[in-house]
């Protein structure tokens, strides 16, 4: 999961590390960024949900300007209700708690501190020129990986 400080330096087509991340993921993959809102309708410490491509996103503000964005999707019950989850942190970790059984995710990673059962949905975030965007896959991409994804289950 990629976190990206809020300054206007650090935008478009360049990750928190300052690699190019425009045009395809670390697999290869054809990617898109979807503008989601501008950055000044978020909150800190307050999840937002969001429908991108069709994918239901909860987006987290921390005060030190670092954004997150991880599935709307609670894993465990499959309720869309993270984006009403309680934002906190396990040390230096910063945390989403489901609302519905309190189950902790991290955000950066989607880990799951209290189950190893579950795991959360993380996605690319940026913010360009105030605009909050997530990175999703082109949906010729998505249709080939559902396809293929179909196929495996199939053989299975």
């Amino acid at each position: 999961m990629q976190t990206t400080p809020t300054h206007p330096h650090d935008s478009a087509g360049h990750d928190s590390a300052g690699h190019d991340t425009a045009g395809h993921d670390s697999a290869g993959h054809c990617v898109d960024w979807a503008n989601v809102c501008d950055l000044d309708r978020l909150e800190p410490l307050w999840a937002e949900a969001a429908l991108i491509d069709g994918e239901q996103v909860a987006l987290v503000l921390l005060p030190d300007g670092h954004l997150f964005a991880v599935s709307n999707q609670d894993p465990a019950t499959g309720s869309f209700v993270m984006s009403r989850g309680i934002v906190g942190s396990r040390g230096d970790r910063p945390t989403l708690a489901s609302p519905l059984h309190k189950q902790v995710y991290d955000l950066e990673t989607g880990e799951c501190f209290t189950s190893a059962d579950y795991s959360l949905r993380t996605f690319p975030v940026r913010v360009d020129h105030g605009t909050v965007q997530i990175q999703v896959r082109t949906s010729a991409q998505s249709l080939a990986d559902e396809r293929a994804e179909t196929a495996e289950f199939a053989a299975a």
